[in-house]
């Protein structure tokens, strides 16, 4: 802990920085709060997708073996041109949206490829758009949950550090300004009781003084004559 100016200066300072650590940390632990929960929701998404990723192939495999020409579809057949991505905001963190992704078709010649090969690369394109969608979820994870960090970083510092070590602050300055008033008005009436014992000196050694005078001006009497 830092050491402390014991000043009423200080003791205000203190506790206006306890007010505002009070005043945010509910904000932060909602944030907080609000981030773990979409954490779950975007993680329980993306698990979905992959989900559906797999039953598609499995699906497009079954499907390509029922036809016995497995080596027909090749994977070159179908690319990722370009992956299109919004914007969001999530508890002030901006984060990439999916919007779909635009595909090419490789070349094949028609009459040696079989009926189905379109039909084939619609299904690739749909795998390749889900592989995408769970892509950008993992990303939003990503930084959702670097933010989640720093929150709960700061909760615990708010928490376990500052708001704490303010307290104590304002406790030891207080305590420190208490014994000095009480010091003080100890030292306050010690002085006033030592005036108070050298005026009444002064006062009786003023009284002693005016009374010797008093005595050595009053006229002596005269002796009866022989």
């Amino acid at each position: 802990m830092a050491k402390i100016k014991l000043t009423k200066n200080e003791q205000k300072a203190q506790k206006d920085a306890l007010k505002m650590y009070q005043r945010y940390l509910p904000t932060l632990t909602l944030k907080k709060q609000q981030l773990q929960s979409e954490i779950r929701t975007i993680e329980q998404k993306a698990n979905e997708v992959r989900a559906q990723r797999v039953a598609l192939e499995q699906e497009f495999k079954v499907w390509i073996s029922v036809f016995g020409e497995e080596e027909a579809f090749k994977p070159g057949m179908v690319t990722v041109r370009n992956i299109k991505k919004g914007v969001g905001n999530i508890a002030g963190v901006t984060i990439p949206v999916y919007e779909g992704a635009e595909f090419g078709r490789g070349d094949y010649d028609l009459y040696e490829t079989p009926l189905w090969i379109d039909l084939a690369a619609d299904r690739m394109e749909k795998a390749l758009s889900l592989d995408l969608e769970a892509s950008v979820l993992d990303e939003q994870v990503r930084l959702l949950s670097q933010e989640l960090r720093t929150t709960s970083q700061r909760v615990n510092l708010f928490e376990k550090v500052k708001i704490p070590e303010a307290k104590a602050n304002i406790k030891k300055i207080s305590v420190y300004l208490g014994d000095q008033q009480v010091s003080a008005v100890v030292i306050s009436k010690v002085s006033k009781k030592k005036i108070d014992q050298r005026n009444a000196a002064a006062a009786l050694a003023k009284k002693a003084e005016e009374e010797a005078l008093a005595a050595s001006s009053k006229p002596k009497k005269k002796g009866a004559e022989a």
